[in-house]
């Protein structure tokens, strides 16, 4: 099917015959970072007749160093999560509900489960030569993993939940009087 000039737009005559490009005019620099197509390309020529130098291995020593630059991020991590964890324990109430119980759970769990594994998260940064700085990371890393369980602490005493008073662990002894009571209305 042929295209009639007066039955197709004027666009799309355009599109299927694109103007000729136009030569650039010297007066007009390249903006930054786009150079020209001919600039480009003897660069890039420079470019491959350039001997491409390979990456110098790190020194072991160098090794270690990155190791245990890696091992204190991960050392001092839980740190990191314990102002948000803070906030939102605060901002979840001291009632028993079933948010403030997850919370609760997972302010327990998370530091047990990261004490428990505090080999594993350290296996990959230690080596023969840095053993006796891995070792401080380490001990940080569950120092801080204590701090945490500090918050989940600070939590379950907020809630009432800790026993720290004479009532809570004797039976002959008065129990506390509330400080509410809740009647039924009829």
């Amino acid at each position: 099917m042929s295209l009639n000039n007066s039955s197709v737009p004027k666009w799309v005559l355009d599109l299927q015959s694109p103007p000729a490009s136009k030569s650039k005019s010297g007066s007009i620099p390249d903006p930054p970072g786009y150079p020209s197509q001919s600039s480009a390309l003897s660069k890039k020529q420079a470019s491959k007749e350039a001997k491409v130098q390979p990456r110098k291995q790190p020194t072991p020593e160098e090794m270690d160093t990155l190791k245990l630059k890696k091992a204190w991020e991960v050392a001092l991590a839980p740190v990191k999560n314990l102002p948000m964890t803070a906030i939102m324990m605060y901002m979840s109430g001291n009632s028993l509900q079933i948010f403030s119980i997850m919370m609760v759970f997972m302010a327990f769990k998370n530091p047990i489960m990261g004490i428990i594994a505090t080999n594993q998260a350290f296996e990959r940064f230690e080596s023969e030569t840095n053993k006796g700085k891995i070792i401080q990371a380490k001990l940080a890393y569950v120092a801080m993993q204590i701090v945490a369980l500090g918050v989940g602490l600070w939590k379950i005493n907020a809630m009432g939940l800790l026993p720290t008073t004479r009532s809570d662990w004797l039976a002959w002894e008065a129990q506390r009087e509330p400080l509410e009571l809740a009647v039924t209305a009829l």
